[in-house]
């Protein structure tokens, strides 16, 4: 269990670098399209569409990284002021079934990623560029972000039981 935590945070960490080389690259297309319009009153012709699809993608690649360094806004107004272990429960419960929500959310959009790559959909621009490309992006941040859910909700499963986060789940199944 500890392998496949430690490899789910590292992918966290992996899709956040290449969310901020989305970024950069949609900075790069942006700048671009202003001193080509500027000095040659001249454009790209993708800068919108492809800046578009650049930030469904870097949204979606940061979430599970977003989520294991805690940047998510979280309400805990109401958890503060319950016990402990009633609080541990609750969240518990918000991980799990974000976490069913989340898995879902993923499998529609696969389902609409495939549809568009089978039916060969594309953009109504000039470029015509395949759905499925931008959608893919889309589809592993949503992936990822589902696992990451799924590891936080045993990492606090793993911390209220005093145990590193990191942790072997064996020590738990042999208690009584």
């Amino acid at each position: 269990m500890r392998q496949i935590i430690l490899i789910i945070d590292r992918l966290s960490d992996l899709l956040a670098k290449l969310s901020a080389l989305v970024l950069g690259l949609m900075t790069g297309l942006i700048l671009l399209e202003i001193f080509l319009w500027n000095l040659f009153q001249k454009t790209t012709l993708i800068a919108d569409e492809y800046s578009a699809y650049g930030l469904a993608a870097l949204i979606f690649l940061g979430c599970g990284y977003t989520l294991k360094e805690k940047g998510h806004i979280r309400i805990d107004l109401i958890l503060n002021l319950l016990p402990y272990r009633l609080a541990l429960f609750f969240k518990f419960v918000a991980g799990s079934l974000s976490t069913i929500l989340l898995g879902y959310i993923t499998w529609q959009l696969g389902r609409m990623t495939f549809s568009a790559w089978h039916y060969g959909s594309t953009s109504g621009t000039l470029t015509a560029t395949p759905l499925w490309v931008p959608q893919s992006l889309i589809v592993i941040g949503a992936a990822m972000f589902t696992l990451q859910m799924a590891v936080e909700t045993v990492k606090l499963i793993s911390s209220s039981a005093g145990i590193s986060a990191t942790f072997d789940l064996q020590p738990l199944l042999e208690r009584d």
